[in-house]
């Protein structure tokens, strides 16, 4: 007998994961604790775009919705850069013809969430979790009363064999896991920088105003301006930025501080940013957050899932398409093991745990890539060698970043281990007297190679 799947939390992971078992004909309930974002007016500066990846595609294509998704992407071949001399560079993500994809995080939520509802789920808004009995499978949820005034609510009870907690790094269903759980292990470590949602609208007649198939980044060393394009022509901007310091949100008090910092350290975005006052001083300055726990899972009647389980910092694209990886891996669990959800839950934490912690040390890896070293001389001569060794040795080199965005039969935590074993080797071979010389030496590449084995 099928069990009655409850999700708590209707954002990317949990209306992707009700298409997965809705299609495999499960009666799914999503409650979100916030309402409707397809017919309320969303509140401004916290939607950062995201890039949709390989593994993100291979699970949209696994339930059959990625040509729907793919309607609100715009394909990024590359980096754009805009170093701090004014002048500008295109570093290719992979080979010629690999790319990520720009996508709102709004209209591809709202989308998921229509394809949820179209496989059958339920989405019940404005619910917001306040306890759950682990015995009875009961969760509690306080939801607005409007036969009174705006104000009241009242509590509703809904009892389901089978829990995910999709809520988020936040996650209201991971707290009573853990405040329930004997032993629970939970870390959560917040990095020293913040963002800011900024905005480059469309030109006229909603031309681009840059380099449309590019993710453009303004790398500064201890800071960084995103830009990634959107349908509609503008650009969703991100500001990573220090809390504290001499450059950093708390130094940035007026228009006049925030004009002359950005007039002269991003010199060609200003003018293409005409409300940077205001979006500056309206939007927040939301943290960034690495979250890990464990276990995931009860039995075979709970199991934490995405940002719940894992969350990220962004910088390796990598938070969204590792949920929607979670859902594949789960899938491919419920083939083998059907209605058995002690084993698949048990599997899938196995399984991906050791993922999850790998892609988060990555993450926090990279935002040091990309807000310093990709201005590096000598770190772009290291990328373009490995390049070439990928082109040589296909089956033999594959550089860190391609393992994690464009193999998804690759898992985290191998490219991890992969990555740093490629990382010594190179550091090792750029000591190399005269190596700018020798970079596209047939010897030099054997040798590195030589040094895989």
């Amino acid at each position: 007998m099928k069990k009655d799947i409850a999700i708590i939390g209707a954002g990317l992971v949990g209306s992707l994961l009700s298409i997965y078992l809705s299609k495999r004909g499960y009666k799914v309930k999503l409650f979100e604790r916030r309402g409707d974002m397809r017919t309320e007016l969303m509140s401004a500066g916290r939607s950062i775009n995201l890039a949709l990846s390989d593994r993100g595609i291979k699970a949209l294509e696994e339930v059959g919705i990625m040509d729907e998704v793919r309607k609100i992407c715009i394909p990024m071949n590359g980096r754009f850069l805009h170093n701090a001399d004014s002048s500008t560079g295109f570093q290719p993500y992979g080979k010629q013809g690999q790319f990520i994809n720009s996508v709102s995080r709004a209209e591809l939520n709202k989308k998921l969430m229509d394809l949820a509802e179209h496989y059958g789920a339920e989405i019940f808004f404005n619910h917001k979790c306040e306890s759950i009995d682990w015995k009875t499978n009961r969760i509690v949820f306080e939801t607005p009363d409007s036969r009174f005034t705006a104000h009241d609510s009242r509590l509703i009870i809904h009892h389901s064999s089978l829990i995910f907690g999709a809520d988020g790094a936040y996650s209201a269903a991971r707290l009573q896991h853990q405040l329930q759980h004997d032993r629970f292990q939970y870390n959560q470590y917040y990095i020293d920088y913040g963002y800011k949602e900024l905005n480059i609208p469309e030109g006229v007649n909603g031309k681009f105003q840059m380099e449309k198939n590019a993710l453009h980044i303004w790398p500064r060393g201890n800071y960084m301006l995103i830009a990634l394009p959107n349908i509609d022509g503008s650009f969703t901007c991100t500001l990573f930025f220090p809390f504290e310091g001499e450059s950093s949100f708390a130094s940035l008090t007026t228009n006049e501080k925030l004009k002359s910092f950005f007039e002269k350290t991003f010199t060609d975005a200003v003018p293409l940013m005409p409300t940077l006052e205001e979006d500056f001083f309206s939007n927040p300055t939301s943290s960034l957050v690495t979250i890990k726990c464990f276990p995931w899972i009860r039995e075979d009647k709970f199991a934490l899932i995405g940002d719940a389980a894992h969350a990220i910092v962004p910088f390796f694209g990598q938070g969204m398409n590792c949920g929607f990886e979670d859902c594949s891996v789960l899938n491919d669990l419920m083939e083998k093991y059907g209605e058995d959800w002690t084993t698949i839950l048990s599997q899938y934490q196995q399984s991906r745990k050791p993922d999850a912690d790998a892609i988060a040390e990555l993450a926090l890896n990279n935002f040091i890539e990309m807000r310093d070293k990709v201005g590096d001389p000598k770190f772009l001569l290291q990328k373009k060698i490995e390049a070439r060794l990928h082109e040589k040795y296909p089956d033999k080199w594959i550089p860190a970043y391609s393992q994690v965005t464009f193999s998804p039969h690759i898992r985290y935590s191998e490219a991890l281990e992969r990555g740093q074993h490629q990382e010594a080797i190179m550091q090792k071979f750029m000591k190399t007297e005269n190596i700018a010389d020798l970079w596209n030496d047939s010897g030099l590449h054997q040798q590195i190679i030589n040094e895989m084995v």
